[in-house]
């Protein structure tokens, strides 16, 4: 069983080849090839972390589509003066497919 962490949107991700990840907003389009940079391979009883063999390591995922994350609302207050403020956030995602690890 071969999976490797890499490091996606200031996060780290554990992908085998056939994961679907969803990431922070990237520019690229639907159907684009992106690269992900490898912090650790694990291949089967072989576990690689130096970062010299790493940058031999080429994780690719293709880009799915683009999506929006579920909404969270934030809400402060303050007792007894009648301050309240109420806010909304959706986080602008995009999904990517593990096409490959080599």
């Amino acid at each position: 069983m071969v999976y490797a962490i890499v490091r996606a949107s200031g996060r780290q991700e554990k992908v085998k080849v056939g994961d679907e990840v969803v990431l922070d907003r990237r520019p690229e389009a639907p159907g684009d090839v992106v690269e992900l940079p490898a912090l650790l391979l694990v291949d089967g009883d072989k576990v690689t972390s130096s970062p010299k063999a790493l940058r031999k390591i080429k994780v690719t995922a293709e880009v799915l589509g683009n999506e929006r994350g579920k909404k969270i609302n934030i809400f402060t207050y303050k007792n007894k003066t009648g301050q309240h403020r109420r806010q909304g956030h959706r986080q602008d995602l995009t999904r990517v497919k593990v096409t490959g690890i080599e």
